[in-house]
């Protein structure tokens, strides 16, 4: 499974529309798109905010996290 179907998945189960996730993370809808769909990953910043999502609403985080991090760190993941 992709890191994109791990962040749809978390969104599913806090029972969100993308527009509700986005406004959470304070980030676009295209950017929840993109990051479902695999076009884009999150960067460092963002993760910190999904990640901060996952433990306020008791979502495990951990999977989400490991295929971040198994695709290596990338210079853009800390704009």
């Amino acid at each position: 499974m992709q890191l994109g179907d791990k962040i749809r998945i978390v969104r599913k189960k806090a029972f969100l529309t993308q527009e509700e996730f986005a406004a959470r993370l304070d980030v676009t809808i295209s950017t929840i798109n993109r990051w479902e769909n695999n076009r884009v990953r999150p960067n460092f910043k963002a993760m910190r905010k999904i990640k901060d999502f996952c433990t306020s609403n008791g979502i495990l985080y951990d999977d989400i996290e490991i295929e971040w991090l198994k695709n290596g760190r990338r210079s853009d993941d800390y704009e």
